[in-house]
């Protein structure tokens, strides 16, 4: 690595355990405070650390990657996720935001279904706390692994090396701060990457010499890459869109709706979001883009590398961050990238512990623990979690990776539609919603892992339906809901449209 490289990288995790700090000392009266932050965000912090715990590596290395091989054709997912985010701030942030004040005070999702359908059996509570802290931790032992392979591939580092210093600093801030660091370093990690995505593909445009030339060089390479359609298939098309709806069922995304200070502030929030959405995920669209024309035209050599091979494509950001800057720019460049994968590790992170100490130590354990044996336990939890990852971090296998490729599937076809029903239409009833769970997440192991001729169909799309279905029937054929939930989901509805 480059000293100017190192010293960028180092300045950005001296900022991150400051700020780890600075947010210790602001969470340390209880364990709202250290899991949601007391329910204080303001709209911007929340927006830009909802798309930073969303996007991880896979923005500034997979998308552009994905563009540089085969042009615009690869865009349909970043064109289903903005669509989703969308939706999610309009349908279920508000409402969740107030419904889980409502039902006492909710600060977990496996809580919030507890108390939405007033469910004695603690059986949503146990079956959506396991859903997390399996997919979760296996998560966020990817995420480390993601960590350790960016210094080894970017900085020619020990993997180790690089394992042990992400980990390390994203335990330490987030073990500090809780969820206000989480979403301070997330705030800036989002600014980080919004402004390395804007600056690279304009600059690229003035060094190969306007938007004109830069269109002309791409086509002359091959037509096709700014064709939208090229290589795609009807369902190859909805499958790829039907990442959207994975956001419905997002804990660490949903977890920051929870937390704005006002169901008010949601609206500027959404426009922070998506504005904030769209510069980064069409900046990351460009980076490959123009980097075809780029290479073309300055390095013909490194070009016959990147089009012989998938990984040194994902490469891109990387490549064009080194080329057109000073190091010591260039390392802030290139911490877009290591910001982008410490947001979603610590995100996940807070997000399994909080489920370990509300919906098991709280529930099982301690129902009447002090506010400080709460917060001891919540900090314990992260230190558990985090332990357990690095453990399947040391020698990653690929049965865990692929895995965790499909768990935004499953968080999206096992929480998204009782998420979505659950806000919106109050005949929802516990049955149904636990059925509804679990229909979900089978279908999206049993899709990827059973054989079948339908592989090229996102397992999300059946999974998602069927949960969506289940839940309906289940409903519609038990036992009303009570009187008093039905009050809750009309004093829901009635603060939300004042």
């Amino acid at each position: 690595m480059n000293t100017y490289e190192l010293i960028s990288i180092g300045l950005y995790m001296l900022l991150m355990v400051l700020i780890g700090f600075y947010s210790w000392r602001k969470s340390t009266s209880n364990s709202e405070e250290f899991l949601i932050g007391g329910r204080k965000m303001g709209a911007a912090v929340t927006a830009l650390s909802a798309g930073a715990a969303d996007m991880s590596g896979w923005l500034l290395m997979g998308l552009p990657g994905a563009m540089y091989a085969a042009g615009l054709s690869s865009s349909w997912i970043a064109i289903g996720l903005t669509i989703g985010a969308f939706l999610n701030y309009v349908l279920v942030a508000p409402r969740l935001r107030v419904y889980t004040e409502v039902a006492k005070n909710s600060i977990t999702l496996p809580v919030f279904f507890e108390n939405r359908f007033h469910d004695k059996t603690q059986l949503l509570k146990v079956v959506s706390s396991i859903f997390i802290l399996v997919f979760f931790t296996l998560y966020t032992s990817a995420g480390m692994v993601s960590g350790g392979r960016l210094f080894e591939s970017a900085f020619n580092m020990d993997y180790y090396t690089g394992l042990y210093v992400t980990t390390f600093v994203v335990v330490l801030y987030t073990f500090l701060g809780g969820f206000l660091a989480v979403s301070l370093t997330d705030f800036v990690q989002g600014t980080i990457m919004v402004t390395a995505l804007v600056i690279l593909p304009i600059v690229m445009v003035f060094q190969i010499g306007g938007i004109g030339e830069t269109i002309e060089i791409i086509e002359n390479k091959n037509p096709t890459y700014l064709n939208l359609f090229t290589g795609t298939t009807t369902i190859s098309i909805i499958s790829l869109l039907a990442w959207g709806l994975g956001y419905f069922g997002q804990p660490h995304i949903l977890v920051r709706f929870m937390a704005i200070d006002s169901v008010k502030d949601i609206p500027k929030a959404r426009n922070i979001g998506i504005s904030w959405m769209i510069f980064t995920v069409g900046g990351a669209m460009l980076v490959g883009l123009f980097g075809i024309a780029y290479l073309a035209k300055f390095d013909a050599e490194t070009m016959t590398k990147f089009d012989g091979s998938k990984a040194l494509a994902e490469t891109i950001f990387i490549y064009v961050s080194r080329v057109l800057f000073h190091p010591l720019i260039g390392g802030f460049l290139l911490s877009a990238i290591l910001a982008a994968v410490m947001s979603t590790i610590s995100s996940q992170l807070l997000v399994t512990s909080s489920s370990m100490t509300e919906d098991i130590y709280r529930a099982f354990f301690n129902r009447q623990a002090l506010a400080k044996t709460m917060l001891m336990v919540s900090r314990l939890s992260v230190l558990i979690v985090a332990v357990i990852a690095l453990l399947l971090s040391l020698t990653p296998k690929d049965s865990i990776l692929n895995l965790v490729g499909n768990a935004w599937a499953g968080f999206g076809a096992a929480f998204g539609p009782l998420i979505l029903l659950s806000l919106l239409w109050k005949r929802t009833t516990a049955m149904g919603g636990l059925l509804g769970m679990i229909v979900g997440g089978a279908t999206v192991l049993l899709w990827v892992y059973l054989p079948h001729d339908h592989k090229d169909v996102y397992e999300m799309i059946p999974g998602f339906i069927l949960s969506f279905l289940t839940i309906v029937v289940v409903s519609l054929l038990s036992k009303p809901v009570s009187k008093e939930v039905q009050d809750e989901f009309d004093e829901v509805t009635k603060i939300v449209k004042s």
